[in-house]
Formats: structure tokens, sequence, C-alpha cells
């Protein structure tokens, strides 16, 4: 058997790693651009959105099919998306400079950016505030960096003892909480490890990315920018049960943090789909509840309004019969195969429920084996203000 522990810190809670970020100027008075830096080359795997407007950084990387790196430079209010080729000149640029100004050797570095759609990337400011890069251990800065209207830091690190006795640790930081609909919020999730992998590190990425970031929705946007990398130094132990179970576990205590943070969101709502002809159809229903406006605001208004949840799945365009369908609010039923149980008093009693933080809508379709749970939030006043704003 093997134990995982949670560890202070992030990034540079893996041997090896360096991190940090400074203030150029984006933000008023926070970090705006920030890098992670590993002393020895790194396999990289990575899992980027299916929007059909692929940001220029993606692009970036796509091109020049970069397998192995030790540099990444982040940037925040700027997403270097539908900047066409010159996007993509922007970043060469920009990740020359690094190199010549960076008081280390940099190997097939990559940029990563979040932000507002439809800009060149300032790179006068950019390189200024390169000019003040320096080798630190700071985990907060480079989470602030990556920050747009993030409330909070999105950081978690674990140490994983294995059976023989040897050990490997993994960090990750992530930012989203608005244009959240990954599909591959700004989402951007960039974690680290020393752990030896010899499986496929693209497969297990995707693997555990589809049960955590893919099954979350804020708002049902898709970003021209979500990505998420792992980079292995290779330096320390491997078992692959243990390495994926630690890989679950930090990805979806990242992806909870989005959505707990999504920009207004007071609720974290997982919706269990079983019994669904397939596992695809049980993932599309998740999805299509997690996404409803109807859904989102019922939860907003903590109403226990069960007829928007079987429109949504009746809507989505897969099979299902009322017949054989089930709805409930955590242990509290209140559809059954055709009939309604929803009195006062168990209307209260799903009432309840909703007024939880967190708590988990059941939809049974009683057709197969399926199942996918998907999670969301709700939708508040807040988000309106916040997104009617976003590029002031």
């Amino acid at each position: 058997m093997f134990k995982i522990i949670p560890i202070n810190g992030s990034i540079t809670a893996v041997d090896g790693f360096y991190a940090s970020g400074v203030k150029s100027g984006f933000k008023k008075d926070d970090y705006d651009l920030g890098y992670i830096y590993s002393e020895n080359l790194c396999d990289v795997a990575y899992t980027f959105t299916t929007n059909k407007f692929q940001a220029a950084p993606i692009k970036y990387v796509l091109a020049n099919n970069i397998k192995q790196t030790n540099f990444l430079l982040l940037n925040s209010k700027n997403a270097n998306a539908m900047t066409g080729k010159k996007g993509i000149e922007d970043i060469k640029e920009l990740l020359e400079f690094t190199k010549e100004k960076f008081n280390k050797e940099l190997i097939n570095p990559i940029m990563s950016s979040t932000g507002v759609i439809g800009v060149r990337l300032d790179k006068e400011k950019l390189k200024k505030g390169i000019e003040k890069f320096e080798l630190e251990k700071d985990d907060k800065k480079v989470a602030r960096s990556i920050m747009t209207t993030d409330s909070y830091e999105k950081e978690i690190a674990f140490e994983v003892t294995l059976e023989n006795g040897e050990k490997f640790r993994i960090g990750a930081i992530a930012k989203g909480a608005g244009m959240i609909n990954p599909a591959m919020a700004t989402m951007l999730c960039f974690v680290v490890t020393d752990a030896n992998i010899t499986d496929d590190k693209q497969e297990l990425l995707k693997e555990v990315v589809e049960t955590s970031f893919n099954a979350i929705s804020v708002d049902g946007d898709t970003s021209t920018n979500d990505s998420c990398f792992l980079l292995t130094t290779k330096k320390a132990g491997y078992e692959k049960e243990a390495f994926k179970e630690a890989l679950r576990l930090t990805l979806q205590k990242l992806a909870f943090d989005i959505v707990k943070d999504g920009e207004g969101a007071n609720k974290l709502v997982a919706f269990d789909i079983k019994g669904a002809k397939t596992k695809e159809e049980a993932q599309k229903i998740g999805k299509a509840l997690s996404n409803s406006l109807l859904v989102k605001t019922a939860i907003f208004g903590e109403d226990p309004n069960w007829g928007r949840i079987a429109s949504t799945i009746g809507a989505s365009g897969c099979e299902c019969d009322e017949e054989k369908l089930k709805i409930s609010f955590e242990n509290i039923l209140v559809y059954d195969k055709g009939e309604i149980y929803f009195d006062k008093e168990i209307e209260a009693k799903a009432a309840k429920v909703m007024k939880k933080d967190e708590f988990r809508i059941i939809c049974d379709l009683g057709l197969g084996e399926g199942k996918f749970t998907s999670y969301g939030c709700d939708l508040s006043y807040e988000y309106v203000k916040i997104n009617a704003d976003y590029r002031t």
C-alpha cells in the first residue's frame, strides 16, 4: 500500500523547482507575471482547450511539439488569443528575451497566458517585468500572478510514500473563477512532480482531467486558453496507481476550488448521474445540468425545483424515460418513476439540503450502467456584475 499526506506549499514543495512572481503594472498593486523553473530538464504532458480558436501560447506549444522543458513564463490580464501569427511572434520574442535576462539556462521555454481576448501583448511592459525576475521559492507570488477574477490562490501539494519506502512529491497551482467549462475559466493548471513516471504521461493526465477539470462548470463557457500542464523531473520513486491517485486528489481539489470560487458563487453542487444508457450520455446529462441557467438560478434561490432538473435531462438529447427516472436531493427522494413525492414536508426537507454550501443532486435514469458526476455552482447577481466590468 501507499500513503499520501498533504504538505505545505505547491510548486516549490517538489525538490528542484523554483517559482515566483512580480508586479509589472497590469494589475493594481498585485502580481501579474510569474515563472516556474526547474534545475532539471522535465518531461511535459498537457491537455488544452477544445475551443477552435486556441490562444497563441497553446498554438506555440503544439507547433513546436514541446515534450521537454525547464521553464514556464506565466502572465495574467492578457490571453494573447485571436492575435494571429503576430501573437506567436510576440511569444518567441518574449521567450528569447527571458533566455537572455534569466540567469539560468532555459530549454524549450513555454509561455502560458490568461486574461482579455483579442489584444496584443504589451511586450515592453512584460520585458520590464521579466527583468525583475530573481531565483526564488515563493509559491504565493506565482499563484497570485495567474489570478484574474479569482478571489484566492489555488494550490496544493502531497508527499507519497510507496510500499517499498521510496517517496515522491506532487505540487500544483491553478486559476479559474469565470469562463469555466473546460473541455480538453479561463482555467490554467500547472502540476509538477519528481515521480519517475514510466507510463504514458499524456494518457494518465487525460484520464484524470476527465473526472476533475472536465467535470466542472461555472458558466458553460469554454475558454480559448484552458490548459493543464504536467512536468516531471523523474528523480524520485514511482508506482502507477499511487501516482494516479495523487494526481486525482491534486486535480480534484483544484477543480473544486475553481467551482467554489466561481464568480459570485455560493454553492458547490455535485450532479450524480447514474443508470444512463452509456457513460457518454451520463456525462452529457451531467454537463447539461451544471450548465443550465434555470438550474443554476434555482440553486442560488435554494429552490428545490426538480421540474427544471427533469426538463434539462429531457432536453439533453440523451435517452430517458419519465417512468424510469428518479430524482433526489441527497437522500430526499422527490420523483420516483412517474410518482411525485413533493408535498410541503418533502419540499421543506429538500430546501434544507439546498441551504448547505455543498450538496448532491442524484438522478437515476434506470436505463443502464452509465454514470458520471459533474460539478457546478449557482448563478448570482455578482456574476453578472463581475463580467459586465471584466475589461475594466
